[in-house]
């Protein structure tokens, strides 16, 4: 059995991992964390939930459980991403980041990190979205710039970052596909009056609003035609049981940087 830590376990995200977690053969829950002055800290687990007692203590500091632990779970923020992978390294414990928003520092200290313990990172961790990922490197490759692309992401109204992650995998996919950079052709700021779209451009298009889980389109459109491929994610699960293969898969790996595509195998 892998022992888990959760990190952030009052969010949506931290909620579902629990649950997933605690339903599973595979692996049991060894602690959670959540930051310093929060509510839940101090709590039972259960209780803090409005449930019965787990028998597991919220904490604020990481370092009491993840020296127990064989993976982190971490879905949070870019500065406590950061700072888990630092303690992740030191403990040589699997960490599954599906934090998004991210900024260069950020990548290059957690690429550090890799070096000592696997670090298995993704924007988005379903099966169906990584295929999609896969699917529009292929459209990318087979078509050429006569087919605009365009990236268009729905969240619920409390998403902090846009674009999305699992956007911007898709549009690194696409840029890969065209084998082009994607920042040298990515267009997301579009406001007033702002031109003509420019040839070979990589647009991407953020909504926001009540509860909605995930979708994400990519659109191909040329004159006299559209391919559009669309995931729709209803339920958080999806994104929890992809965290926890990962976190299963990372076990007797060597350090390094891993995604959900060599997790799927694809």
């Amino acid at each position: 059995m892998t022992g888990i830590v959760i990190t952030g376990a009052s969010g949506r995200m931290g909620q579902m991992l629990i649950k997933v977690v605690e339903a599973s053969d595979h692996a049991h829950l060894v602690g959670v964390t959540e930051r310093e002055g929060h509510p839940w800290v101090g709590q039972d687990l259960g209780v803090a939930m409005g449930q019965s007692e787990m028998g597991v203590p919220v904490v604020s500091d990481a370092i009491e459980v993840v020296k127990d632990a064989q993976a982190i779970i971490d879905f949070t923020s870019p500065a406590a991403s950061v700072a888990m992978a630092e303690l992740a390294a030191q403990a040589r414990a699997v960490h599954v980041i599906g934090t998004t928003g991210l900024s260069d520092g950020d990548l290059a200290k957690i690429k550090a990190a890799a070096r000592h313990a696997p670090i298995v990172r993704a924007g988005n961790m379903s099966l169906g979205v990584n295929l999609l990922v896969q699917l529009t490197k292929k459209v990318a490759a087979a078509l050429d710039e006569d087919y605009d692309i365009e990236v268009v992401e729905a969240h619920h109204r409390h998403k902090v970052d846009a674009p999305s992650g699992t956007a911007l995998m898709l549009g690194e996919a696409a840029a890969e596909g065209r084998g082009v950079d994607l920042n040298d052709v990515k267009d997301s700021g579009r406001d007033g009056i702002t031109g003509a779209r420019k040839r070979g451009d990589i647009g991407f298009a953020a909504i926001r609003g009540g509860d909605v889980v995930g979708e994400h389109d990519v659109i191909f459109a040329a004159d006299g035609e559209r391919i559009v491929l669309r995931h729709l994610a209803t339920d958080r699960a999806v994104f929890a049981r992809g965290a926890l293969k990962a976190a299963l898969w990372g076990q007797g790996k060597g350090p390094g940087e891993y995604d959900m595509l060599d997790v799927l195998g694809l």
